[in-house]
């Protein structure tokens, strides 16, 4: 499914315009992404969460000359599916 499958849908289901729907699309995004900025997390009851996760620094080989090198430690976004999504799914 595409973004523009996503708008779509939102369109049809919330009665608005495309326009509207991208809008609407484009400010939720900006919204997960201030409470994870803001706060490291974001939850939506019976859907799933979106969370801060922090990697670890490791060292690693860099498989073109088997050398090794050291990863630095970074953030990352991961996505918790809640309850009734999964069983939505099923």
């Amino acid at each position: 499914m595409t973004r523009q499958d996503v708008i779509d849908i939102m369109a049809e289901k919330a009665d608005l315009s495309k326009a509207q729907a991208g809008r609407a699309l484009d400010a939720f995004w900006d919204a997960v992404e201030e409470g994870l900025c803001k706060k490291g997390e974001v939850t939506f009851v019976g859907k799933g969460k979106f969370a801060v996760k922090t990697r670890a620094a490791r060292e690693g080989r860099n498989p073109a000359t088997g050398a090794t090198m050291k990863i630095p430690a970074k953030k990352s976004v991961a996505f918790k599916a809640g309850k009734k999504l999964k069983d939505s799914v099923q």
